[in-house]
């Protein structure tokens, strides 16, 4: 699938908080991913509640990829078909859609591209102007668990320029689109607040407190969490990063050997809904190496505070 054939037009910002999260500090390769490129309770907590309605994660991966019916005549304008329903949030301006796709030349039915086969979703964040305006449009009202096909002229295509080997100018498109989640924009001040972390170092194994019990169906291991994280250095809890900063959570495989180990034992279990923090031994992160990239010294334990959004 060639990159340029993908509906991304942009590079999204921040791509390396996945590939700093990951073993070895490299990005899990994803169809779908960016272009060229988942106790005890604290007290004196402040959270923002959090509206499952909003969200309406749906679950699961290895969905079959759909046929795609190309339209009778070839569009001169945006036709949006749901042919499934959704529940939930639907999706608008500043919201990221996570979806699965299938994409052909609406003339002959000529596939170009699709992500089924992906690890983790393709991520949109509506009004960024980060894939076609065919997409930008169509996906305005999309719900979870909706598949929807978008029959995209040229002028809100690529238009006269074409892309990849296949897409030639001129050509209209035809999307199946499967919606896995929509999850609201959110800032820095919606962060887990008056947290008691604890300082750590010299862990021999994953400590998890719950902050906040979720509602929501559970991490087994094998899927992608989308989650919200904020990263402490142990030895002083000096912060790291903060999905929360950035506006939009992050994708993370709950996989063995994809993904840092103390990820997978602090995120299997966890609900959605679920805030929770969880301290994790130099071991199961960077070890001897640390993380230079993100100050991580040789042997240093790190500290999370993650909320988990959805379970893919």
């Amino acid at each position: 699938m060639h990159p340029s054939n993908r509906p991304r037009r942009l590079r999204r910002p921040r791509s390396s908080v996945l590939a700093l999260l990951t073993v070895g500090g490299l990005l899990v390769a994803a169809c779908g991913g960016d272009d060229d490129a988942d106790s005890d309770s604290i007290t004196d907590i402040e959270l923002e509640e959090l509206d499952l309605d909003d969200l309406t994660p749906t679950i699961g991966s290895g969905l079959s990829k759909p046929a795609v019916e190309v339209p009778a005549e070839i569009p001169s304008e945006l036709v949006i078909t749901d042919l499934e329903d959704g529940t939930g949030r639907a999706a608008s301006d500043g919201d990221t859609v996570y979806v699965n796709y299938v994409g052909v030349r609406s003339e002959d039915g000529q596939e170009f591209d699709d992500n089924y086969d992906s690890p983790v979703p393709f991520s949109v964040t509506l009004g960024q102007g980060g894939v076609i305006q065919g997409w930008e449009t169509g996906l305005m009202g999309a719900t979870a668990g909706m598949r929807r096909q978008l029959d995209i002229p040229a002028d809100l295509a690529y238009g006269d320029s074409g892309a990849g080997d296949v897409i030639q100018p001129g050509d209209a498109l035809s999307f199946v689109v499967d919606v896995r989640a929509v999850v609201p924009a959110v800032d820095a001040s919606d962060a887990p607040d008056g947290l008691d972390l604890e300082t750590t170092a010299g862990l021999d194994e994953v400590e998890i407190v719950t902050v906040r019990p979720g509602s929501g169906p559970a991490i087994a291991g094998g899927e992608t969490a989308v989650v919200h994280i904020e990263l402490y250095r142990g030895s002083d809890l000096e912060p790291l990063l903060s999905t929360w900063e950035f506006g939009s959570p992050e994708l993370i495989p709950v996989i063995e050997g994809a993904t840092l180990t103390g990820l997978v034992n602090g995120f299997t279990g966890m609900v959605v809904d679920e805030v929770r923090i969880v301290s994790i031994p130099a071991e199961q992160a960077w070890g001897e190496l640390g993380n230079d990239m993100l100050g991580v010294g040789p042997d240093e334990d790190i500290v999370l505070v993650a909320e988990l959004i959805a379970v893919l």
